[in-house]
């Protein structure tokens, strides 16, 4: 037909898993190995410090986020699966309970009762335990916790943003690497607020200013601390 066009959708709940993932463990991994650069910096004046202090960052914050993320989402995991099996274990005692509570379901999203039914049927001979999984315990396949892929994500990411503060010191002349440091992370954090914004579908001027302001503060803090205390590595 002359000026079809193929609707297309597309929505921004399936990028919620790996997404939240990606973009906690890159800010995490700017912001942490940034203010922990910092505090050293300020306080001992040395590339080696800044060497350190910013690869022992790097390695125990990825794998910290990776293991954090893994056995939180595992527990996400876990629920998931026990409500199926105990889903499972209703359809195979109770199929015509079963398919009243579904055709319930579809009543009070809007259906009259008669269509209701008729849906519940039709979906129940084709995949009885699929439809109460995604109408009744509302998981579905883009929702699903994966948790290898989410400390995957937080783990790759945490040292990707970890890099910028560690590359920032250690390339930059020792009398302006604080500063350096500070501005680096500050840019590369409003721009992980931008990116994640544009990616999830938000307003992109809060969550960037979020994430600046909070960073500045939490690097101002590590930094006035490391001023505190000056010795030579």
């Amino acid at each position: 037909m002359r000026g079809f066009s193929r609707h297309q959708e597309r929505h921004n709940v399936s990028r919620t898993g790996w997404l939240r993932a990606t973009v906690l463990g890159a800010n995490d991994g700017i912001l942490s190995t940034a203010s922990l650069i910092l505090g050293v910096a300020t306080a001992t004046h040395s590339h080696s410090g800044i060497l350190i202090s910013g690869v022992s960052g790097l390695v125990a914050g990825a794998l910290s986020m990776a293991a954090g993320e893994y056995v939180s989402v595992s527990s996400q995991s876990d629920t998931e699966k026990a409500d199926i099996a105990r889903e499972r274990g209703e359809l195979a005692q109770d199929e015509h309970g079963e398919l009243r509570e579904l055709t319930q379901i579809y009543v009070k999203r809007g259906l009259d009762q008669n269509l209701a039914s008729e849906v519940a049927a039709q979906l129940s001979r084709k995949d009885a335990l699929g439809a109460h999984i995604r109408d009744e315990l509302g998981i579905s396949k883009a929702t699903r916790a994966r948790p290898v892929q989410a400390a995957i994500a937080s783990a790759t990411s945490f040292s990707a943003g970890a890099l910028v503060p560690v590359l920032a010191g250690l390339l930059a002349p020792l009398n302006i690497a604080v500063p350096l440091i500070y501005g680096t992370s500050l840019t590369c954090l409003a721009v992980l607020g931008v990116l994640g914004a544009k990616v999830g579908g938000a307003p992109v001027m809060p969550a960037s200013i979020r994430v600046t302001v909070w960073g500045a503060c939490a690097m101002a803090v590590t930094a006035g601390i490391g001023t505190l205390f000056h010795v030579q590595i």
